[in-house]
């Protein structure tokens, strides 16, 4: 299994793969939002847990 981070479903560095050209802009700010969103599921599978 691997070790990430927790709240990751996706790390930055595996998806940044992913994508088929060059970002064009600011990196940081894809990356930023990119951690973000990703966050989301990590939330709510741990809110469902909690809650029920």
């Amino acid at each position: 299994m691997e070790n990430r981070k927790a709240g990751s479903t996706l790390p930055w560095e595996e998806f940044r793969k992913t994508l088929p050209e060059k970002i064009q802009g600011d990196e940081e700010v894809v990356r930023r939002i990119w951690e973000e969103v990703d966050y989301l599921p990590w939330l709510f599978i741990w809110h469902v847990l909690v809650s029920f």
